[in-house]
């Protein structure tokens, strides 16, 4: 099957850095102009303030998150469209020259040795870097050379043993091979070893039949992109991705002169870390990556935010960046089409996660795509809004165990989501739920008489939510407030077709767009009806937004949130009146 069928069913030679972060990627559109350019919150069509609330989030896990801070120090960016609106470095790239197991501090460089975090620092990317590999493949696809439902073995007859004739293309770029998530090449003592590891191990389940996000797959995928180009990995990321997109500070091995420009990351020591290393500054921090020359499928990458912000740029504009194109549009697609509608969940394009609201956050769409990296970085690009996420950290800095999950990520995610704005659908404000964790909204009517006639209320809603987790419902009372009982109703998007909520409720994905509303209430002389919205603990979505309610019997208005009378009488808990 190649890429139409699909469809339808060695690093940079620079001796040294660049100064100007914008002036070192800058490449031009068609017609000459920048494809990114820093800007304002409003030149992106994002609000400052949401903007300004992700850099102090962020600050507050450069302090003890609860014990250790989380990050010595990161680089944000933050974009929609063609505007970098946010591009802010925090705290130290070069903090700790060593790690004290038996006190768990980290040993401080000298303060003048220390290097603050700058706009242009170079992270390693972790797995960052199978983005990289992942898009090659696609170019290659689309060259005809390798075809996504191919088996491996038909361009690595040897990685057919052990029971791997099965596994394709396809397994490897969407994590459904049957590899196991690891395996300490590292202890081979030649490259020709290691390879004939990956070749020899047999795998967990069968192909196709689970999700089990594994290195190997896209070490496995190096080395067919290695086998039918003829280039090293570094070759390829340099002459089909790096050179024709102008990123300068993109690329494996980065040579001893960048290195004060490098974000150090662990003190790589027995236990914690399968190689004794000491202070790892410079090269790259992945034990395999290393041990393969610092050239992999799954880790090695170096870059720098505005890099990565070309890059999803390009991605976002269908793989073209100024004059160059390095993806057809097509191609692009499949990256932010999901492949794994078998296991819910684990939604994943060719090589790119999708709808991840563990590190999205409420930029999680089912066609937002990206990335993190063990070292602590970040990638997240969502077509919806065109908008696009970049988190480098150095969450390793000084060991690997002073952290734990993605809370920054998250943090940084919801306030870019919260920075696009909702235009409310027919005035100028509308209701929004926030968009708080382990927290109830509660939006209520004044009790109204519906003992006589149908009444039904009407109102335009708009709703994203983490799936199942986060819910919106809607429901009334009879007896003050004392019990409540969902009231069922039906939704209508621009141009769709109807669509019931028998059960009052409302959760996940809605297209980010105005939905009207109509729903008949319970007859009763003194109904309460009221939104409720609940999240829990862990993730949100983009929350929920009401606009117009109102409640008709026949030709009477009983309530109209037009009537300035009537609004007053609303009574808000925790939903608040939005601009947009």
């Amino acid at each position: 099957m190649g890429l139409g069928a699909v469809a339808l069913g060695g690093g940079l030679a620079l001796a040294s850095l660049p100064a100007d972060p914008a002036a070192a990627a800058a490449p031009t559109r068609g017609d000459g102009r920048p494809a990114l350019r820093h800007g304002s919150a409003r030149e992106a069509g994002l609000l400052p303030g949401p903007l300004k609330q992700l850099v102090a989030d962020a600050e507050a896990f450069l302090q003890p998150s609860p014990r250790h801070p989380w990050y010595a120090g990161a680089v944000l960016l933050a974009g929609r469209g063609r505007t970098v609106a946010l591009h802010k470095p925090i705290g130290m790239a070069v903090r700790y020259q060593a790690y004290d197991e038996e006190t768990d501090t980290g040993v401080e460089f000298p303060p003048d040795r220390q290097i603050p975090m700058a706009e242009d620092t170079v992270f390693d990317l972790a797995s960052v870097s199978k983005l990289f590999t992942s898009i090659l493949a696609v170019q290659q696809i689309e060259r005809g050379r390798i075809e996504l439902e191919a088996p491996v073995a038909s361009y690595l007859p040897d990685f057919g043993r052990a029971g791997k004739q099965g596994v394709t293309i396809r397994h490897l770029l969407t994590h459904t091979s049957g590899f196991r998530a690891w395996i300490p090449l590292y202890t081979a003592p030649t490259y020709e070893e290691k390879v004939q590891r990956v070749y020899d191990e047999a795998l967990a389940g069968p192909p196709g039949t689970a999700y089990l996000y594994s290195d190997l797959n896209l070490i496995s995928l190096q080395l067919v992109l290695e086998h039918v180009t003829g280039r090293r990995l570094d070759v390829l990321l340099r002459e089909e991705i790096t050179e024709p997109l102008g990123m300068r500070r993109t690329r494996y091995n980065p040579p001893a002169s960048w290195k004060p420009k490098i974000a150090a990351t662990e003190d790589a020591r027995r236990p914690w870390s399968g190689l004794d290393r000491g202070l790892v500054w410079g090269e790259v921090h992945d034990e395999n990556a290393y041990s393969l020359g610092g050239v992999a499928g799954h880790a090695g990458v170096f870059s720098d935010a505005w890099d990565l912000a070309v890059l999803a740029r390009t991605l976002l504009d269908g793989g073209v960046c100024g004059r160059k194109r390095i993806l057809r549009p097509e191609s692009v697609e499949l990256m932010f089409t999901d492949f794994n509608t078998a296991f819910p969940g684990d939604e994943h394009g060719l090589g790119f996660e999708l709808y991840q609201h563990w590190y999205m956050g409420a930029m999680a769409t089912p066609r937002t795509a990206g990335h993190t990296g063990f070292t602590g970085t970040a990638l997240v690009l969502d077509p919806t809004t065109d908008s696009f996420l970049v988190v480098l950290g150095n969450s390793v800095h000084p060991v690997r165990s002073w952290r734990s999950g993605s809370a920054p990520r998250v943090a940084a995610a919801n306030q870019l989501a919260r920075a696009v704005p909702v235009r409310p659908a027919r005035g100028r404000t509308a209701w929004f739920s926030g968009m708080a964790s382990a927290a109830t909204a509660t939006l209520a009517l004044p009790a109204l008489d519906t003992s006589s006639g149908v009444a039904r209320l009407s109102c335009a809603l708009w709703w994203d939510t983490e799936p199942k987790a986060d819910v919106l419902v809607l429901e009334s009372s009879a007896d003050g407030g004392t019990t409540w009982e969902p009231v069922p109703f039906t939704t209508r998007r621009p141009g769709g077709t109807a669509e019931a909520h028998p059960t009052g409720t409302a959760t996940g994905w809605s297209g980010r767009v105005w939905h009207d509303l109509t729903a008949e209430l319970p007859a009763a002389p003194g109904l309460v009806v009221r939104w409720r919205y609940t999240t829990d603990r862990l993730y949100v979505g983009r929350g929920a937004y009401v606009d117009g309610l109102r409640v008709e019997k026949g030709r009477r208005r009983l309530f109209d949130e037009a009537r300035p009378a009537d609004a007053a009488r609303l009574r808000a808990e925790g939903w608040s009146r939005e601009t947009g």
